[in-house]
């Protein structure tokens, strides 16, 4: 592997391994001995679906935008919803709506 590629591995490992403990490591500094849920500020339970929110968002949107690519992830987003109001989990809903994009996309490539 080329020189380049280590590195952004090595940045991205360092990366993830910092934005995980960084925050535990002050909040456990910052509770000291109180380690019940009392001493947990409150923006911290707001993180996660918020990062969920951001992660949701940037999946949204296209990396070409263009009609059939934002017409392909409505499509998607559609069935992804209407199978998760079907089945209830996430599993399913993400792999049919996945696949429907993807379908969509290599459709209007084959046919056009």
């Amino acid at each position: 592997m080329s020189t380049e590629l280590w590195l952004a591995v090595i940045a991205s490992a360092l990366g993830t391994l910092l934005i995980r403990v960084v925050p535990f490591l002050w909040m456990q500094r910052r509770l000291g001995s109180d380690t019940g849920l009392n001493g947990i500020p409150q923006w911290i339970s707001i993180l996660g679906p918020l990062m969920i929110a951001a992660v949701l968002g940037v999946s949204l949107v296209p990396v070409n935008p263009g009609v059939i690519s934002w017409a392909a992830t409505a499509i998607g987003l559609l069935v992804t919803l209407l199978a998760w109001l079907r089945v209830r989990s996430m599993g399913l809903p993400v792999a049919a709506g996945v696949a429907v994009f993807g379908v969509v996309l290599i459709g209007v490539a084959l046919a056009g």
